[in-house]
């Protein structure tokens, strides 16, 4: 199964749509996850004999890799063969991270401002009930 990731405008595009749905519905999850992408690459490290005799000789790269950025809607199985499931990602060069990042920052600040803090008094309440009865008991 081939993955075909959107270019980085693509993306952003994409997950603006996915923060608009995700606010119109009243409820939802949108998850993100950034990674380094090593897929299909070599990577080159540095010989370092500080690097714990080779236990780790990814920390010691000579040259700087590409990141994949992932988002998705967050619908189970069932939404997904239903077509309902939402899945983009993109590849960020190395040279492009900071431009990409300001822009995706600004996309995640502007998704989030219409979100209300989650309610939690019900499940505080619940817990001095239990708390009150330890107590007389």
């Amino acid at each position: 199964m081939a993955d075909v990731h959107s270019s980085n405008e693509d993306f952003l595009t994409g997950l603006i749509k996915l923060l608009e749905a995700a606010h119109k519905s009243g409820h939802g999850s949108i998850f993100l996850t950034q990674k380094r992408y090593t897929y299909g690459t070599t990577m080159k490290t540095e010989s370092d004999s500080s690097s714990e005799d080779g236990l780790f000789p990814d920390f010691n790269l000579s040259e700087p890799v590409p990141i994949i950025v992932r988002a998705t809607n967050g619908k189970g199985k069932e939404k997904r063969l239903e077509g309902e499931k939402v899945k983009i990602s993109t590849i960020v060069e190395p040279n492009e991270i900071e431009g990409f990042f300001t822009r995706y920052a600004d996309v995640c600040k502007m998704g989030m401002q219409g979100m209300k803090k989650r309610d939690r008094s019900k499940r505080k309440k619940g817990k001095d009930k239990k708390k009150g009865g330890e107590k007389k008991g």
